[in-house]
């Protein structure tokens, strides 16, 4: 008998099924208790389990629909709880990131959490974004996208333009107008894109000849003619700000040239501002195909892009230097 009060007890448990099917568990557990009642000649035992099933059954089917609704109630929520969770967005050291921080705490009061993830260089924020660990990036132009997609065998896709900056020859021991020496020697990004466009740079101030229809896919291979015997040496663009005491002079871009300490209209040469080269260069918002209409991600690009105060704290921060594609 104990045993069949235990089956009784275990089928009218509120686990989390279906209220029908409970309900004919309750059912087949009475049902044996009465055969086993009734074919043991235990009459008198009846009543008490009748009795007992009777009070039990409302009550344990109360329970168990509660079970089944608080299940569904949190399969509901599951996608709501996935929404809470932040948007992350990796970027590198810039000063531009104090106008990302203004949209940020702009999106939060229109109830959008997001977060930035710093990364100390220029191909970590892109393994990120493909792996998951960001939702998106935004510290790199068109040029190197194309450059690490081909590289890493990745898709990774720039859904819309941020601001476009200019890069600059910049130096802490020489000044604008100042001539640069026979010897001096030059820093430049050490990734093929950016080399190209430093290159680029200081043959238009007349200090290098290039190859030929090169363009911005030159390499210091591609210098045919360099009359004051400069010499090259490439760094991490990321660490270019660190450099400068080592070098007469760095093409970088004006980020890091302020994080130096300089100020970025000290430059002793700019790079082209034309429309197309605008474009090219302007820093974009990145992302795996799947997140591309992630509507998180959309609005706060959205936020971002009309934001006044971004667009005036950039100004502030580049002076004439900057651009705003979109």
């Amino acid at each position: 008998m104990t045993a069949d009060i235990g089956a009784v007890i275990l089928a009218l448990s509120p686990a989390p099924w279906h209220c029908h099917c409970v309900t004919k568990a309750i059912g087949q557990g009475a049902a044996k208790l009465l055969h086993n009642s009734a074919y043991a000649g235990r009459r008198p035992v009846f009543p008490i389990y009748r009795k007992a099933f009777m009070f039990l059954h409302p009550l344990l089917l109360k329970l168990t629909r509660g079970a089944a609704v608080a299940a569904l109630s949190v399969a509901a929520c599951a996608p709501a709880l996935a929404q809470d969770k932040p948007l992350r967005i990796g970027v590198i050291p810039s000063v531009a990131n104090e106008a990302t921080e203004l949209a940020i705490a702009q999106a939060k009061k229109e109830g959008l959490d997001v977060k930035l993830v710093e990364f100390n260089d220029w191909v970590l924020p892109n393994i990120a974004v493909a792996d998951g660990s960001v939702d998106a990036n935004f510290f790199q132009h068109e040029p190197f996208l194309q450059l690490f997609n081909q590289r890493r065998n990745a898709n990774l896709t720039p859904i819309a333009y941020g601001y476009s900056t200019t890069i600059g020859l910049f130096s802490k021991k020489l000044k604008k107008g100042d001539t640069v020496p026979d010897g001096a020697t030059i820093a430049v990004p050490n990734d093929p894109v950016n080399t190209g466009r430093a290159l680029l740079l200081l043959e238009s101030v007349g200090l290098i000849k290039l190859k030929p229809g090169v363009a911005h896919q030159a390499t210091l291979q591609d210098v045919v003619s360099n009359p004051k015997q400069l010499k090259f040496v490439q760094i991490e663009g990321s660490q270019s700000a660190r450099t400068f005491d080592d070098v007469t002079a760095s093409v970088t871009y004006t980020t890091f040239a302020k994080q130096a300490g300089l100020n970025e209209k000290d430059g002793l040469a700019f790079d082209n501002t034309d429309p197309e080269s605008i474009r090219r260069y302007a820093i974009r918002w990145v992302t795996t195909p799947d997140k591309a209409q992630d509507p998180r991600l959309l609005k706060f690009i959205a936020i971002y892009q009309n934001s006044l105060e971004v667009k005036s704290t950039l100004k502030r921060l580049y002076g004439d230097l900057i651009s705003f594609p979109w």
